[in-house]
């Protein structure tokens, strides 16, 4: 089956929701508010606590701002997005926006997060190479995906990294899922209708960053309408997020 036709004809399950922590790790502020955030406020409204851990600062997001300007700018916007969906604790890894690449220092970085936060679910973003099957995806966010993936499991093996250990970092094998928002193979969703103008409000916090942009994606509401909807009515809601789900055990 193509990208297209899984995604016009597939209908999303219900994500499980019974658990009690995530940690969200995307490679850049504002991964998480084009279409996450509103799930996460659902989740946080429930009682569940979410982390962010930003994999860059975003310093190479916005073409008229300079690095060193522009990280502490993305940062800032981040943490007050986050916390319009009860979002605490963000954290930034340092790795340089634009050129992150697949390695042992994302996976060992990832997983320290993971043994320090020791969460029962991981969230990523879109690790496959398109949007469905349409638009290419951005090279951090594949490298971030897929390293996210194997970090998990390195989290849970005292074995690998044992630099971590000596950190004080104990293992951690407590995660039971990993998931992959927005991707064009995912197969659940969690319905977002209460939420929505929450991940709306999350996305309007990066005002730097969305006055550089142009097109649909410099109006938050009109994007994640789009993007909400057509999830939405695959899980049967008015709004929702598609995650593909990997189950670890």
């Amino acid at each position: 089956m193509t990208d297209e036709a899984h995604e016009d004809h597939a209908t999303y399950e219900h994500v499980d929701e019974d658990w009690q922590t995530a940690l969200a790790v995307v490679a850049h502020p504002d991964d998480m508010e084009y279409g996450g955030a509103a799930a996460v406020a659902r989740w946080t409204a429930q009682g569940k606590k979410v982390v962010y851990v930003m994999v860059t600062s975003g310093e190479a997001g916005i073409d008229g701002l300079a690095p060193e300007e522009c990280g502490p700018l993305r940062e800032a916007e981040q943490i007050a997005s986050a916390r319009v969906v009860g979002v605490d604790t963000v954290e930034f890894l340092g790795h340089r926006d634009g050129v992150v690449e697949y390695g042992l220092p994302l996976r060992r970085d990832i997983a320290r997060a993971v043994r320090r936060h020791r969460p029962d679910i991981v969230i990523t973003s879109n690790f496959r190479e398109t949007y469905g099957g349409v638009f290419l995806n951005q090279a951090d966010h594949i490298a971030v995906g897929r390293a996210t993936l194997d970090a998990v499991r390195d989290a849970g093996n005292r074995w690998v990294f044992p630099e971590l250990l000596e950190e004080g970092h104990e293992p951690w094998n407590g995660t039971r899922q990993i998931w992959a928002a927005a991707s064009p193979e995912s197969g659940h969703a969690v319905d977002t209708t209460e939420t929505f103008d929450l991940g709306v409000a999350s996305l309007e916090e990066h005002r730097a960053y969305l006055a550089g942009l142009a097109g649909q994606m410099a109006e938050p509401r009109e994007f994640l309408e789009g993007f909400g909807r057509g999830a939405g009515t695959r899980l049967g809601t008015r709004f929702a997020v598609p995650f593909e789900v990997f189950p670890l055990r």
